[in-house]
């Protein structure tokens, strides 16, 4: 039950973003079992739009799954988080709610005082995902009879949940500011130039970010401590 309550305000902050992205696929000429298979096996927002995105653009498939998984790769870090304050269970416990770690439920969980059990795990998890299978119905089923007004106000849903996810971190971090940064300045220039097509422009600049400002955060570390 902790779970759950702990999961209400995830599953309700999931409602528009998902419904946006059931319109959205929709609009894309995605079937709903496509919709519908992409929320319950890939279950990632942003990942989910990315691909959408890429595919509305003509991408081709390698660079969909390359761009997905370097987008994704931050949860190497927040299972093993998790992992570090998981209580003695047994593995297939651990593998089932690995699958519902997400920004959101990796956030509140962190904050979780004492051991992280399964139950808890289950409950969080399980909250969340359900609101967003099925706000993804929703979307795709009813999302083209809302009001244009509300329509459009859901259309920023994602850029409002990135917006929320990134600031904290932002304001704490000079290294993560200066990765965003980076990331984003090298994005525009692979792209105003024409150097690389659009799925390659992320992939590239997120890695090149990635390198370029880890090496510069080791050497100066590296200084300090000589």
């Amino acid at each position: 039950m902790n779970g759950l309550r702990a999961g209400v305000s995830i599953a309700i902050g999931y409602f528009p973003v998902a419904v946006t992205f059931g319109l959205l696929s929709k609009s894309s000429g995605l079937s709903l079992a496509e919709t519908f298979s992409m929320s319950l096996i890939v279950y990632a927002g942003a990942a989910q739009y990315i691909a959408l995105n890429l595919l509305s653009l003509g991408i081709g498939i390698a660079e969909i799954i390359m761009a997905t998984f370097i987008l994704n790769s931050r949860h190497f870090l927040m299972s093993a988080s998790i992992q570090a304050r998981a209580a003695k269970e047994p593995l297939w416990k651990k593998l089932i709610y690995a699958f519902g770690i997400t920004d959101e439920t990796f956030s509140v969980a962190s904050m979780k005082s004492g051991k992280i059990t399964a139950g808890f795990m289950f409950g969080l998890g399980g909250i969340a995902y359900v609101s967003w299978l099925l706000s993804t119905l929703l979307g795709y089923l009813f999302g083209a009879s809302l009001p244009d007004v509300l329509k459009e106000s859901m259309g920023i849903a994602l850029y409002a949940m990135f917006i929320a996810l990134l600031m904290p971190a932002l304001s704490k971090s000079r290294k993560i500011l200066t990765l965003a940064l980076s990331g984003a300045g090298l994005n525009f220039l692979f792209t105003y130039f024409e150097f690389l097509t659009t799925g390659w422009s992320l992939i590239v600049s997120a890695l090149l970010a990635s390198i370029g400002v880890e090496w510069m955060y080791g050497n100066r570390k590296g200084r300090n401590a000589a």
